[in-house]
């Protein structure tokens, strides 16, 4: 995105600097700006930013001058634009350039360039490189050849252009791009000698042209546009011609497929072009051309102004053959394509075939040639004579080469085509005698004026003395083809020579064929009868019925002469009718061929010819009285065929008319000006009346006229009254039956508006009723709905300009025929309807064109009905909310959108005007209705197009510019609204509370300060009602949770809302204090809400819960249920995303306490969750219940599942008895106690953190919170973990409380370090339990915890550390237990205590026995424990280097220095030793399991440990005695393992009994 954004804006500028210039011509300049528009307007979108209108000039539309429905098209004309490019874009990445193939739907001709970069091929002698279009399947050429001169050195001839060999082929039409498969080839002509091989030994002929071999590449994808890549070189392999051998030695035996009927083949290079096009590949070597292909759309003129860096003028120019598919105006052509053929020699004395050439040339009828008129190619200069290739000893040669004859059109029928026939010998010295041997010859003009016929001649072929043939007079009167000899009486096939004066009729046989491509000559004799009418008056009738059968393109060339006849005819013939219709018939042909597609660019042809030289003044009676007299006999048998295309020619037919009686009036000043008049006038009565007929034989007609006579019109009110003619199309369009016809109906109806009839007030005045009467009936029966939207668009456009006379009259009538039809039409219309913008856009129109003075009017129009008003009104509401609430207009129509909300706005006003004046007097009160107006209203100020705050600050400044801020506007008016209902109010709460509280949340101060006291004055209300305003604060609770959630409200809010509320209260006699309690509940809430928004889209999820914590204990603590139950289940799916499945439980559980074991029914907001189907309480519990010791079990909360699992187990048994689902139970707890007793769980650690300074949110500022670890999560990914949510926090070193200094700070420090919980075994552990069930309150069910800090007091004794080490111990309890609702809870309450060194030695040999106790527990309980966490603990504790550890202890405590000073601690000294003395049966217990278990190789490290121990044991019972309980263990060991029970429970119960255990 960055990158194409960066590339765009390198394009503006590079283009800006262009225009800067000022050097660019007018069009280049108007097309840049395009460009660079159409590339602004395509960034906005892809940045998403709003849509750019703009005029046809691309300057940017304003739309306080535009119309709403310009507007709309505006939008949707540039919305089309920008989806176009972004479909180019997106096609290019697939290699489709839409925009092209736009370019190519769009033009109906094209062009192949094609540039010659290299001919590669080993020629030795000079050559003509020829290249064509061909078609294979046809087997013909569709091209002129484009030629190029190559010299033997391997260059062009003309070095000039050795890198500009360019051409391109043009006149390509659609019927071209559909053919099946189109080649491009090249034939290679070599110049020399006859054969290459001879060596130059004798004087040989040089200078003959001979075949030498062809190139072909199929160009079927380039032409289809599926290929298009003009830089990619192509390479054609070259196929060389075996002609110099084959045919010396035997005759090719060539297809009679291959016979030819069209201008252009080539038998013998045909044959090899079809076989290598057949061939997969060709034999090269390396031989062929290289060259570049694009395809081009256009004409000639088009392709030099878009192409200029392609096509020049020195580009040459290859035409198709034949007219292209449309044929322009100006295109003047006079090109003959002679093509030879064929022939057949016979080789009279000599003993092989002969080397036949044929000279073709034009010579004029005294004999003298006509110099440079034979093109051999594009590309190359005219000659005079044209040499064909020459066959080496063919009898029957087929050249198949084409050239082209241009002679100027004066010369055409005073010359003919002469080809004569020569020998060539391969032997200077011999070719130098050989003569002429044979003449034929083609006039080019036949005997009836018209030119040669297209097609293949079979010329005579005739000899005489080489002299005379030279001489043009010596054959020109004999016949030139075997059809004239016929036609003359001869016999064209005899098999002896006939003798025709001085020329004999060889036996020889020679085919040419022809094509005409002449502007200039016509090969039509109907054609020309008619042009030279005068000539044979006998034959016009005939000549005129003929014209019809003529081929377009012959008529349209000779357009101006064709219709001067025609008029003459008419004029010259005034007196009689007998060739009026015909002459009416011809003119509608003519007129007809104009409006096909292939002729539509003579259209200016004939409108120049009406307005120029056009002069029949009284035509305009006979064209009229012709068209009635159809009219009238418009159902008789074979009239109905000739009306329909009357009437497809009629604004034509009209424009002759109107032209003709505009000529007369000028020569006769307005004479016959009534009979004209009558004559319109008996014209559209006899067409009304055909109109109204309900015969289906002429419903084609009628649909033609309803087509095609709304053209005449601005040619007809120039010599017709305007008011009379749109009375006449008013009664057309009224005699049109009813429900037939309707789409054409409409259609003519919009032509009439677009036409000047329209534009004109008093003609308006008559035809507008008509009009919106035909809309209504129709939108009413919702028929033909987009016909409907384009008439009444273009009706409001016509009245929104400002040069169409007075038009309020006629607003009135729309509004008051149309306003509501429209209306209900975009009410009933789905969003999907493409129609539903363009409806919009109508009613927008209709309101923004209607003034005060027409709203005023409006309640008039539904006379006394008060209902109607009513439902008018309702109707308007709901739909204009529906508008505004779902736009049916893209979000980035910005301009559109802001004109929809203008024009609403007032017309929302208008009718709050009417409500105030109608409907809010006691009798006449509609609660609906102005319920519907609140509604609307508020909905309009909170729509998203007008929170302007969201926008840019450039986007901002120009909507507070145009528009002002239409929130302020209309929500001054709601408040005016409200106060004006009076004793109404009360009916408004508290459903009004809603819509009211999302109006003063929007943030523009000046409206929150002129709305927020609307609540005052409904808590006052509902106070003045029922002494109370809980339904109002219930609301207001409710709504403002959904709202701040939403995204509405903010701190400021919060504070208007505490100070405006609150000045009102307290001036109040009686909501002084309950009004001044619900502000400050309100504003607890707000500030709750707030910071729970601000975090929600955290990806902090912790904060998300603290925050949802911290809202649901707002809502317990007001009773709120509802919304407490919505927040519990938020912080359900937060801990079922984080997998905290123990704090889901805890959370559910909430929830559930709330419900009682009852067949109390379940209230709604009991069971927010779609999971949950319950009809009662109990039930309700019940799925509960099961859900959290689900989560419970999957948390390995065992306990808690157990618990939970009783409670329910009671339910089942003995008040649902449900059996089954008891013994499921059941059998779940069983499974839960053996998981206590047998899974090892992990513990989790427990870290304090403190977050200090005011950089943090209020909810954890300044506090200090208990967070439980994850399973084996240490601390220092702990607090990895939380930097990362606090990256700019800074982590305090010490863990020592902070001064205020740092608490006041505006920066982010965090504490963070690990405590330890402290157990609370549970009251029903009376008695010693086994380790695996205290281990579970050691690190759950904890609320107390404590950190220690080592202190030195008194000197620092340098023999014994521990005499002076003090424990500093913090006791942390927090507000819940843990793991409770969430992972963590604040502390609330801290304090410490001071732990002497001696009851520190106590603790820390009570730990060590602890330790060496639970170690040999779980040895007992699982023999397959490994030995070596064992073998670590003991060692440390006998080894003599660490002596046990007390050794300190004895010197810190067991001396008669510390006796005497501390006589208070003699107990503690008594403990602390017998403790030491108690540690001697457990090592011993210990080191016994080790020996059973430890392996041959630690053997030696075994009895070291014992030893060690030996001597530990003596020392110890020497000084502090012996602790008898070593039998008494092992009995109880052995008595377990006797019984089967638990040996790790009886040690368990042993041990404890001896007061070693914590639980004890």
């Amino acid at each position: 995105m960055f990158r194409s954004v960066r590339h765009m804006i390198y394009d503006l500028i590079e283009w800006r600097s262009q225009i800067l210039s000022g050097t660019l011509p007018q069009d280049e300049l108007k097309e840049l700006k395009k460009k660079v528009t159409a590339k602004i307007d395509y960034g906005n979108r892809i940045l998403d930013l709003d849509l750019v209108v703009r005029d046809e000039d691309g300057n940017i539309l304003d739309p306080e001058q535009t119309s709403t429905i310009s507007l709309f098209r505006a939008h949707e004309v540039a919305s089309k634009q920008v989806e176009e490019r972004l479909q180019e874009e997106k096609s290019q990445k697939q290699n489709i350039d839409i925009n092209r193939q736009a370019k190519f739907a769009a033009t109906p001709s094209f062009a192949l360039f094609v540039n010659l970069k290299n001919v590669v091929c080993k020629i030795g002698e000079d050559a003509e490189v020829l290249m064509s279009l061909y078609d294979p399947l046809e087997s013909k050429f569709i091209s002129e050849n484009y030629l190029v001169r190559w010299s033997s050195c391997g260059l062009p001839k003309d070095i000039d252009r050795l890198h500009n060999l360019r051409a391109v082929f043009t006149d390509l039409g659609s019927k071209d791009l559909k053919r099946e498969k189109i080649s491009f080839v090249c034939q290679i002509v070599r110049v020399g000698r006859m054969e290459l091989r001879d060596n130059n030994t004798r004087k040989l002929t040089s200078g003959l042209r001979r075949p030498f071999g062809v190139a072909v590449m199929d160009v079927t994808d380039i032409i289809n546009g599926k290929v298009d890549d003009e830089d990619k070189q192509h390479f054609i392999p070259f196929q060389p011609l075996a002609l110099d051998d084959a045919i010396r030695h035997k005759q090719l035996n060539i297809s009679s497929r291959f016979s030819p009927r069209v201008a252009g083949e080539n038998d013998f290079l045909q044959t090899v072009i079809n076989k290598v096009i057949a061939a997969k590949e060709v034999n090269h070597k390396g031989q062929g051309l290289w060259v570049t292909l694009k395809l081009l759309p256009g004409d000639i003129h088009q392709i030099r102004k878009e192409f200029p860096h392609l096509v020049d003028r020195s580009t040459a120019v290859a035409r198709k053959m034949g007219f292209p598919e449309i044929i322009m105006p100006g295109d003047v052509r006079n090109d003959i394509y002679v093509t030879l053929v064929q022939g057949d020699f016979d080789k009279g004395s000599k003993t092989t075939a002969k080397n036949v050439e044929v000279t073709v040339s034009v010579y004029d009828e005294d004999g003298k040639r006509l110099e440079s008129v034979i093109f051999p190619g594009a590309g190359d200069e005219a000659i005079s004579e044209y040499k064909s290739v020459i066959y080496y000893q063919v009898k029957q040669p087929r050249w198949f080469e084409t050239v082209k004859v241009a002679i100027p059109i004066e010369d055409v029928n005073r010359s003919h085509l002469r080809f004569t026939f020569r020998h060539r010998s391969s032997q200077d010295s011999k070719d130098k005698s050989e003569k002429i041997f044979a003449l034929a010859f083609v006039k080019l003009m036949r005997y009836d004026g018209t030119t040669l016929r297209d097609g293949e001649h079979d010329l005579i072929v005739y000899k005489a003395e080489a002299k005379k043939l030279e001489d043009a007079s010596t054959y020109l009167s004999l016949p030139s083809t075997k059809i004239e000899l016929e036609e003359k009486g001869h016999s064209a096939t005899g098999k002896s020579m006939q003798n025709l004066g001085s020329c004999t009729i060889s036996k020889d046989s020679f085919q040419i064929s022809t094509l005409v491509c002449s502007t200039k000559l016509t090969q039509n004799v109907d054609l020309l009868g008619l042009l030279k009418w005068r000539s044979n008056t006998s034959l016009l009738h005939q000549n005129l019925k003929q014209l019809m059968k003529v081929d377009g393109g012959e008529v349209v060339k000779f357009l101006q002469d064709t219709l001067d006849a025609l008029f003459n005819i008419m004029m010259e013939n005034s007196e009689s009718e007998t060739f009026d219709t015909l002459v009416f018939d011809a003119l509608v042909f003519i007129i007809g061929l104009i409006a096909d597609r292939k002729f539509q660019h003579f259209n200016p042809v004939l409108e120049t010819y009406i307005k120029k030289h056009f002069s029949a003044t009284l035509a305009y009676t006979k064209l009229t009285k012709v068209l009635k007299t159809y009219v009238d006999n418009a159902e008789k048998c074979g009239i109905t065929d000739q009306l329909f295309k009357a009437m497809k020619a009629l604004e034509y037919i009209f424009k002759f008319i109107v032209r003709s009686r505009i000529l007369f009036n000028q020569l006769y000043e307005n004479k016959g000006e009534a009979d004209f008049r009558e004559s319109l006038l008996q014209l559209f009565k006899s067409i009304n009346e055909m109109m109204s007929s309900n015969s289906d034989q002429t419903v084609i007609v009628k649909g033609a006229a309803l087509k095609y006579l709304p053209a005449i019109v601005n040619d007809v009110k120039l010599v017709f009254d305007p008011k009379e003619l749109s009375k006449l199309f008013t009664e057309f369009i009224l005699n049109v039956p009813v429900s037939r016809l309707t789409i054409q109906k409409l259609y003519c109806l919009i032509e009439i508006v677009h036409s000047d009839l329209f534009t004109q007030h008093d003609c308006r005045e008559i035809l507008l009723p008509t009009m919106t009467d035909q809309l209504k009936y129709h939108l009413e029966r919702q028929e033909d709905l987009e016909a409907c939207c384009q008439l009444l668009s273009n009706i409001l456009e016509v009245l929104y300009k400002k040069d169409v006379g007075p038009t309020q009259r006629h607003v009135q009538i729309i509004m008051e025929n149309l306003l509501r039809t429209v209306n209900r039409t975009v009410i009933s219309m789905g969003r999907d309807s493409e129609l539903i913008g363009s409806f919009v856009a109508c009613m927008t129109a209709i309101l923004r064109q209607m003034e005060d003075y027409h709203y005023a009017h409006l309640i008039k129009t539904f006379g006394k009905m008060r209902s109607d008003v009513v439902d008018f009104l309702m109707e308007t509401f709901i739909m204009f909310k529906n508008l505004i609430g779902k736009n049916v207009y893209p979000f980035d129509w910005v301009i559109m959108n802001m004109m929809q909300n203008k024009v609403f706005l007032r017309a929302i006003n208008q009718y709050a005007d009417m409500l105030n004046k109608k409907f809010l007097d006691q009798t006449n009160f509609e609660l609906q209705l102005w319920n519907n107006y609140f509604h609307l209203a508020v909905a309009f100020l909170t729509q998203e197009s007008l929170q302007l705050e969201n926008f840019s600050s450039a986007k901002r400044a120009k909507i507070l510019n145009k528009y002002g801020d239409m929130r302020r506007q209309i929500g001054f008016e709601i408040r005016d609204m409200w106060y004006n209902l009076g004793q109404h109010k009360i009916k408004f709460i508290p459903e009004m509370v809603g819509p009211i509280l999302e109006m003063t949340l929007i943030p523009e101060t000046e409206l929150r300060k002129a709305t927020i006291p609307i609540f005052f004055d409904m808590m006052q209300c509902e106070f003045h009602s029922t002494r109370s305003f809980q339904r109002f604060e219930n609301e207001i609770i409710t709504k403002l949770d959904h709202e701040v959630e939403g995204g509405r409200g903010d701190e400021q809010y919060k504070v208007l809302f505490d100070k405006i509320l609150l000045e009102h209260c307290r001036k109040h006699k009686y909501l002084a204090k309950s009004g001044e309690t619900f502000v400050k509940l309100v504003v607890r809430l707000m500030e709750r809400l707030l910071d729970y928004r601000t975090i929600m889209h955290d990806e902090n999820k912790e904060n998300r819960m603290s925050c949802t914590v911290n809202v649901l204990n707002f809502y317990k603590e007001i009773e709120r249920e509802e919304m407490y139950i919505r927040y519990l289940y938020k912080l359900c799916d937060l801990h079922k995303e984080c997998d905290n499945y123990t704090e889901a439980a805890y959370t559910l559980l909430l929830h559930a306490k709330l419900l009682k074991w009852s067949e109390e029914a379940c209230a709604a907001h009991l069971t927010q969750r779609d999971g949950y189907q319950a009809a009662t309480q109990g039930q309700l519990k019940d799925q509960l219940y099961q859900e959290i010791i689900h989560y419970f079990d999957k948390g390995k909360m065992w306990e808690e599942a157990i618990a939970l699992g009783k409670e329910l187990a009671e339910q089942y048994e003995n008040e649902m008895f449900d059996y089954e689902q008891l013994s499921e139970l059941l059998r779940k707890q069983a499974q839960f106690y053996e998981n206590i007793v047998k899974v090892i769980r992990p513990k989790p650690d427990y870290f304090a953190v403190g977050y200090y300074g005011q950089g943090f949110p209020t909810f954890i500022r300044n506090k200090v919170f208990i967070y439980r670890g994850k399973e084996y999560e240490r601390r220092e990914d702990f607090e990895a973990r939380l930097l990362t949510q606090f990256p700019n926090a800074e982590k305090m070193k010490t863990t020592s409380p902070p001064g205020d200094d740092i608490k006041t700070s505006s920066g982010q420090y965090i504490q963070c370090f690990t405590v330890k919980p402290k157990l609370d075994l549970p009251s029903k552990f009376h008695r010693p339990v086994s380790e695996q069930i205290v281990s579970f309150y050691r690190v759950n069910e904890v609320q107390r915890f404590e950190y220690s800090r080592p202190v030195r007091k008194g000197e620092k004794n340098p023999d014994n550390e521990f005499a002076n080490m003090w424990i500093e111990r913090t006791i942390y309890v927090t507000a819940y237990k843990l793991p409770g609702i969430l992972r963590w809870f604040e502390v609330k309450s801290v304090f410490m205590v001071e732990i002497s060194p001696l009851e520190n030695a106590i603790e820390t040999m009570q730990l060590t026995n602890d330790k060496i106790n639970n170690m040999v527990q779980q040895h007992l309980s699982d023999p397959n424990l490994p030995i070596n966490p064992l073998s670590m603990l003991l060692n440390g504790i006998v080894d003599p280097a660490v002596m046990g550890g007390f050794a300190n202890y004895e010197k810190a405590f067991f001396t008669e220095k510390y006796t005497h000073e501390h006589p208070e601690d003699h107990d503690k000294i008594e403990k602390l030793k017998d403790l030491i003395a108690w540690q001697i049966p457990f090592l011993a217990e210990g080191i016994r399991i080790h020996g059973e278990k430890v392996t041959e190789a630690l053997r030696p490290f075994h009895e070291r440990m014992e030893a060690c121990f030996r001597q530990l044991k003596d020392k110890v019972e020497k000084q502090y005695g012996v602790r008898a309980i070593v039998s008494s263990l092992l009995q109880s060991l052995l008595q377990s393992q006797l019984s089967g029970s638990s040996p790790f429970s009886a040690a368990q119960s042993c041990l404890s009994s001896q007061g070693l255990l914590l639980g004890s």
